[in-house]
């Protein structure tokens, strides 16, 4: 039993941090919407559960098979198009019992894994940059066809975080540089029209206030609600009275802000950002080089998904509905979460 707990006394600070994120989550969502248990209890459950089987795999064995994660991956991406429920315009879910699965957001860590080894291994070229931005675009593509911008960024954000982690020569930086900036256009030709809508309504909210702002303006009023203190769990007007929309995963920075305060708010920031610095430890501590750009795709992710969530609570980013990792309602956010976290087990040097 011993030799399966070396690997959490290796980095218990990481798992430390991710628990009291999830129990202030917990706490802020029995408050602000309390119809989300018991079921919501069993996504945490499956979230530790698979926390803990794949923190307890060499990571060596999921290099070896990453172009067969990749095909599944792209794969499973496509099942919510053909047999996926449709809400609000968008197919990105698929129900099992009383559970609802996005597999956009529970592909994301095994594609992350996908670049690093392919990028990582060998010699960076020309050809396997052309293929890697080939194998990047297909998954986007079809992401961002269900549609879900925000799964598309963060994608292409943990892509990045693994680009930025390898040695490149100016040639090379220059040349993948240049054809970022010309492939950047074709994304907003295939945007959905209200994401367009979301993008332009941030630089004059106020111009829509029913439409295209609300959401905007609605979450900007509760953290400046909050003030010092807080209202107090279960006293947010915004939040109870349900003026914030979505108030439990796109907006629950907000809800915190206006229940707990700029003090709650700031304990949240503290311990994201303690959590970030963790997996700079794992960064330079990685196993090896495929170890390593992957810890830094996976930075680069959530330091993304943070950033915009934030960003877009406190209206100065569009609205992609992003949730915020480990603390909102969003299953699916906090599985894929617990995988990658997992994973970050393995790929630091173990010290024992």
């Amino acid at each position: 039993m011993g030799k399966y707990l070396l690997v959490y006394k290796n980095e218990p600070w990481l798992i430390g941090f991710a628990l009291s994120l999830m129990i202030i989550g917990v706490l802020v969502l029995n408050s602000i919407a309390a119809n989300l248990f018991p079921v919501y209890f069993l996504y945490l459950a499956i979230g530790l559960l698979l926390f803990i089987v794949f923190s307890q795999i060499s990571f060596s064995i999921f290099t070896l098979f990453s172009n067969h994660i990749y095909v599944l991956s792209v794969l499973f991406l496509l099942l919510p198009l053909a047999i996926g429920e449709v809400t609000r315009g968008a197919a990105r879910w698929i129900q099992l019992g009383p559970v609802t699965i996005q597999p956009t957001e529970l592909v994301r860590p095994f594609l992350v894994l996908f670049y690093a080894n392919l990028l990582a291994s060998g010699k960076i070229t020309i050809k396997k940059t052309l293929l890697a931005f080939l194998l990047l675009i297909i998954p986007i593509v079809i992401i961002l066809f269900q549609p879900s911008l925000g799964v598309a960024i963060l994608t292409f954000a943990g892509f990045a975080g693994v680009s930025f982690s390898l040695k490149y020569n100016k040639k090379m930086l220059l040349f993948t540089s240049l054809a970022f900036l010309a492939a950047s256009p074709l994304f907003w030709l295939i945007l959905a029209p209200y994401q367009k809508a979301r993008i332009l309504s941030l630089i004059y909210p106020i111009h829509d206030p029913s439409g295209a702002g609300y959401n905007s303006i609605q979450s900007m009023i509760a953290v400046g609600s909050g003030m010092l203190t807080g209202r107090g769990l279960g006293k947010g007007v915004q939040t109870q009275l349900a003026f914030l929309p979505e108030r439990h995963t796109d907006f629950i920075f907000a809800s915190i802000a206006e229940e707990l305060g700029l003090l709650g708010a700031g304990l949240l920031i503290l311990l994201i950002f303690l959590l970030l610095y963790r997996i700079i430890i794992v960064l330079e501590n990685a196993i090896n080089p495929v170890a390593r750009a992957f810890a830094a795709g996976v930075f680069t992710t959530l330091l993304a998904q943070v950033v915009i969530h934030i960003g877009m609570n406190l209206g100065i980013l569009p609205i992609t509905g992003q949730p915020l990792p480990l603390v909102s309602a969003g299953g699916s956010s906090l599985i894929a979460t617990m995988i990658t976290l997992g994973l970050l087990m393995q790929a630091k040097k173990n010290y024992y």
